[in-house]
């Protein structure tokens, strides 16, 4: 590295600000093809977050569908996902505010489509054109019972608000798919506790005249098969991904069952967190576009299901999500370590590659990013971990001699999300300033097979932690960080585990958690239907093992916790409750310790509005400078910091 200044680690004056990063940045989302145009969805901070369907022509005009205050998203799961379905130029979408479906014709309002009095959330819409109706997933919330109730239904298209169950009975549903000629529909179920990484079944029914669902039967999966994306070819042949061989792969059905068509240490599916998503979609009746990941590294490929041959398709690109196919164009969400996520098309026959849209305008010198170093590092029990680090890099500074950098440990949330290696401007934020990140990925992230995904079940607040401080170690010991300026952070499940970290081990000297869970036992309580049972698995059934949600809970060792923590959250949260961070601060602040807390109104679980993301990104740093005794290059605004 080499600077004309010399300035101590965490004191370097970068030009990637909070404020770059709100200002000309939005999420990429869903997208869907509708003959030759291109529609996406975008979250956007500078609206406060709303989510808007966007369109690209083939002339290349892009042009905003839905109309502002409309807000293009779902809460069913809570998490959403698979808001919005295009057919013939028409957008049907879930608007948020109050969760039910409107029709938007070209040119036209939007107009409503589901009755205005009913609690009820849609997602993961297909259109039945012949039959003048959607096929979605519905979760209704109006009921008496303690969980609200899911299934697949029908909504009328003519405006008459009707609303038809078509099929019942399980927990959970996901992904309804027509074959092409309407006969047939297939469908995900699952059931408690299972979560549809764990094991789904994949359906498939007879349609009758009437458009109800007749005889169904069971085509793959089970309590511990992974079905993931059930999809038609276009000469009616039902294709879906399977983890059966421990590795999510994709498989055709066949009279014999399930036959696989590239069996591969390699992951062709991802965690079905959010409804809508996509790895895979068909070109034509024997060829796949597909993407994979191995080692942490996604890749785009086309398979020929006729000589089952796979082919990789060359891009700049590490990290490749939500495709879709549509004549001789492929359209995906990648990203690479020089570039964030983008939206991009692929033209199959001129071979040609065009990014539509970038989810950050931001240019940036080359002399300030971080050249990400995919690492794998030894943990406890004779265990390998994977993670992504990133040195600190600004070309207009150095660390006077013999100083080593502060290390910001991330850790993802899910627990099943994987950290990957494209260019984000919130992980160069820090390292711009003089901190050193590690991105893990530890043992239960996805990419590196079900076996190791599964390493976290029954062990999540222990294995987890682990591996974070154990990567820690392993960069202190070597040099290349300093050990005594050793933080935690992380948002949601890995702001449990930076809670753990903090509490359980000694390691780190300072943390934040963006809502995190500090008791499990009222996580267990007091969460959605989506991941109401999911701590069976990570820990064991409650109330039976009451002992180890007390023993790994944070909130009752907070004798144990010695350096300080700032903790954030979103008062609207239904995933994490606020309760969860205000029990941990209030301890905190009756020991004595240094604590910060920084709550947002209107914000639920993690934050979309630009001042919210810019005052969380800012406050870590400014906290971090407080603790470890560095002044910022900028003047930041102040966090109220209880005990320094």
């Amino acid at each position: 590295m080499t600077g004309s200044q010399v300035a101590p680690y965490g004191s370097w004056k970068s030009p990637i600000t909070s404020e770059l990063l709100v200002s000309e940045t939005v999420g990429l989302g869903q997208i869907a093809l509708d003959g030759e145009d291109v529609y996406w969805s975008e979250m956007r901070p500078k609206e406060g977050g709303r989510n808007c369907v966007v369109r690209r022509t083939p002339d290349g005009k892009i042009s905003d569908v839905t109309p502002a205050p409309f807000n293009a998203r779902t809460r069913a799961h809570e998490l959403g996902g698979g808001a919005f379905v295009v057919a013939g130029g028409t957008v049907y979408f879930s608007n948020f505010a109050d969760g039910r479906l409107y029709r938007l014709p070209p040119g036209g309002e939007p107009q409503p489509l589901t009755p205005a009095d009913r609690d009820w959330r849609y997602a993961d819409g297909i259109a039945d054109t012949a039959r003048g109706r959607l096929i979605c997933v519905r979760e209704d919330h109006t009921g008496s019972s303690h969980e609200p109730v899911n299934t697949l239904v029908s909504v009328d298209l003519q405006g008459s608000e009707q609303v038809r169950v078509l099929v019942a009975g399980e927990d959970f549903y996901s992904s309804p798919r027509l074959s092409p000629d309407g006969s047939k529909l297939a469908w995900l179920s699952w059931n408690h506790p299972n979560l549809p990484w764990d094991g789904t079944e994949l359906w498939v029914a007879e349609m009758n005249a009437d458009g109800s669902v007749g005889d169904s039967h069971l085509v793959a999966g089970g309590v511990s098969e992974s079905i993931f994306q059930p999809e038609w070819s276009p000469d009616g042949v039902l294709h879906f991904v399977s983890d059966r061989t421990g590795w999510w792969n994709l498989y055709r059905s066949c009279a014999g069952g399930a036959e696989p068509l590239c069996e591969m240490e390699a992951e062709f599916g991802l965690p079905q967190w959010v409804f809508g998503m996509s790895t895979y979609a068909f070109a034509s009746e024997n060829r796949i576009i597909c993407t994979y990941t191995q080692h942490g590294t996604w890749h785009l490929a086309s398979l020929d299901t006729a000589a089952k041959q796979l082919e990789k398709i060359e891009t700049p690109y590490t990290d490749i999500s939500d495709l879709q196919a549509s004549g001789g164009g492929v359209a995906f969400q990648a990203g690479s370590p020089k570039e964030p996520t983008a939206l991009v098309l692929l033209d199959l026959t001129a071979g040609t590659m065009q990014v539509l849209r970038r989810s950050s305008q931001v240019a940036i010198d080359a002399g300030y990013l971080s050249a990400p170093q995919a690492i794998e590092f030894p943990t406890e029990n004779g265990l390998t971990a994977h993670a992504f680090f990133y040195p600190p890099q600004n070309r207009d500074f150095t660390a006077p001699a013999g100083e080593k950098p502060p290390l910001l440990v991330k850790s993802h949330g899910g627990p099943t999300a994987a950290a990957n290696s494209s260019l984000s401007l919130k992980i160069q934020y820090w390292t711009s300033r003089g901190f050193a990140v590690l991105d893990v990925n530890y043992g239960g992230s996805t990419g590196y097979g079900r076996a190791y995904r599964q390493r976290l079940d029954g062990q999540w607040g222990v294995l987890d932690v682990a591996d974070c401080a154990s990567g820690a170690r392993y960069l202190a010991e070597r040099g290349l960080v300093d050990g005594s300026r050793l933080a935690i952070a992380g948002g949601s499940a890995g702001g449990y585990t930076t809670l753990c970290a903090l509490t359980f081990r000694d390691v780190f000297k300072a943390g934040a958690s963006h809502c995190g869970v500090s008791d499990l036992e009222a996580l267990a309580k007091d969460t959605h239907k989506f991941e109401a049972r999911y701590l069976d698995r990570l820990i064991g059934p409650f109330p039976q093992r009451q002992d180890l949600y007390r023993e790994r809970s944070p909130i009752h060792f907070t004798d144990r916790l010695s350096c300080p923590v700032i903790l954030f959250q979103g008062l609207e949260d239904k995933v994490v409750p606020p309760s969860q961070a205000e029990m941990m601060v209030a301890a905190l602040r009756a020991k004595g310790l240094p604590v910060a807390y920084v709550a947002f109104e209107g914000e639920g679980h993690g934050f979309r509005k630009a001042e919210n993301i810019k005052r969380a990104l800012d406050g870590e740093f400014y906290f971090y400078s407080r603790v470890f005794g560095f002044e910022p290059a900028e003047s930041l605004e102040p966090v109220a910091v209880d005990n320094l």
